[in-house]
């Protein structure tokens, strides 16, 4: 990963982007693509398109959901602290003693999740896990008028944890899930402008995907593809503690290249392609199984309007919705190329009917 590359997932991790507040990331997106793309559409749900070779065939779409998993100030008491509610799938364990950042109005504002301490806890109490609200964040404020001159109403918030370089070209931080897709899908557009694809692509960043993959719905309606490629993430089986998550999950260690689904809700023409090219082209792959829909923007992609040949690619990923998130460079850029040279080989006529 050259320095180009490193910057802009640097920037991507550290721009907040809770679901229906994913406006930071997608500006960075936008102002990035115009160097490249033919067009940059951003649409009414939030959605941001990035299309290459306009009047191309056949029509295909890549996408990424760029929300992340996320908080929302629900109420202010009188000494200032606010509660909160979750955005998208909280472990709430994981959320005691961490450092957050509130998005405002004026701009982000940092404060802490509080827990009653150990120390003055009831010894039956020692051993729970606390729900979501009976937690708090404290931002300092000495009351609630003093509280609300910083925060509002709805005002999200996101755990304080940026991007950290690993060895062996491993990183951790926050919202790999699923920024670790939407720069592979990035990455995968700017290869296919110097490719001259007879494709049309559409390099699609959705919304809301944590909620129920709301924007890849209305996207996919709009762009009415004839193939897609959705790039999520997926567990990685290789750490203590998978070893029956591996019989379900299939097994998938980081560096190993992108698992690519097979199974009900993935198109077999497009497996095909994808394995095929990964093949031709020396890419690493490794391949899971899903007999049933997958909680991915592969889904709507699939059933949108009279149905679209769809692939599930997967960046291998440890501790999931954790603030502390571990990717590989070596998946991320193969899951790029796989892409990005699966999508150059489409011809116009190609049929993906499933024969």
């Amino acid at each position: 990963m050259n320095e180009r590359q490193l910057d802009l997932l640097r920037r991507m991790i550290a721009a907040p982007s809770p679901s229906g507040y994913e406006q930071p990331l997608m500006r960075i997106l936008r102002e990035e693509a115009a160097a490249f793309a033919a067009r940059v559409v951003p649409d009414v749900h939030g959605n941001c398109d990035v299309v290459l070779n306009p009047g191309g065939a056949p029509r295909v779409m890549l996408a990424a959901h760029c929300d992340e998993i996320g908080l929302i100030t629900t109420y202010i008491d009188e000494h200032g602290f606010l509660s909160v509610g979750p955005v998208g799938g909280w472990d709430p364990q994981i959320l005691q003693g961490q450092r957050v950042r509130v998005i405002t109005a004026s701009g982000p504002i940092p404060g802490v999740i509080g827990k009653q301490p150990i120390h003055v806890q009831e010894p039956a109490d020692r051993d729970k896990v606390a729900k979501i609200k009976t937690l708090w964040v404290d931002i300092g404020a000495k009351d609630r008028e003093d509280a609300e001159k910083m925060v509002a109403i709805g005002d999200p918030m996101v755990v304080a944890s940026d991007l950290a370089e690993l060895p062996n070209g491993r990183f951790a931080g926050r919202a790999f899930d699923d920024k670790a897709g939407a720069w592979t899908v990035f990455e995968a557009a700017r290869l296919l402008a110097a490719m001259s694809p007879e494709a049309e692509v559409h390099a699609v960043f959705t919304v809301q995907e944590e909620i129920g993959s709301r924007g890849a719905t209305t996207a996919a309606f709009g762009i009415r593809p004839d193939a897609a490629i959705a790039v999520d993430v997926t567990f990685a089986t290789d750490h203590p503690g998978m070893s029956d998550a591996e019989k379900v999950e299939g097994h998938v260690v980081l560096g190993g290249g992108p698992a690519v689904t097979r199974g009900a809700n993935i198109n077999p023409e497009m497996f095909r392609r994808l394995a095929e090219t990964a093949k031709a082209k020396g890419i690493p792959v490794q391949v899971v199984a899903d007999g049933r829909a997958t909680p991915t923007d592969a889904d709507p992609l699939q059933i949108s309007r009279a149905g679209v040949a769809t692939a599930l690619l997967s960046v291998p990923l440890r501790y999931m919705h954790t603030p502390c998130e571990i990717v590989s460079a070596d998946d991320l850029e193969a899951t790029a190329r796989l892409m990005a040279e699966t999508v150059a080989s489409f011809r116009k006529g190609d049929s993906f009917l499933p024969l």
